[in-house]
């Protein structure tokens, strides 16, 4: 029992393990309607997730913006991420929700990327 004591604790750290990989450029030229695309690959291999359920956002200063699948791709998603016409730069992350198979029935779970910073060029 200690042996399986000591396994369990990675194999749940390790079996809910998701990652982002962020497809946008780090710097984009200022446009008329400030709004920037921004795209991500999201990659999971929690085996209870239901990948039918996903539904995707970007979050810009506490305000969430939808996502939508990227065509003829799997697991990409495109947004837009707005910017003050000020400021230099928007920092960004991108936060997934989906349903968890937990003991039978859905359960909502999320997962968060990393903080992005988009600069934005005259």
């Amino acid at each position: 029992w200690t042996k399986l004591l000591l396994v369990l604790p990675a194999f749940i750290i390790t079996g809910c393990a998701s990652s982002f990989t962020n497809l946008t450029p780090l710097q984009q030229s200022r446009n008329a309607n400030n709004l920037y695309p921004v795209e991500v690959a999201f990659v999971s291999n929690q085996t209870s997730m239901r990948w039918d359920s996903i539904h995707p956002y970007v979050l810009v200063n506490g305000q969430l913006y939808d996502m939508h699948p990227t065509p003829l791709m799997t697991n990409r998603w495109e947004g837009f991420v707005p910017a003050n016409p000020m400021d230099g730069q928007v920092t960004y992350r991108y936060k997934f929700d989906y349903l968890s198979n937990e003991f039978g029935k859905p359960k909502p779970n999320s997962s968060y990327s990393p903080a992005y910073n988009l600069h934005l060029m005259p």
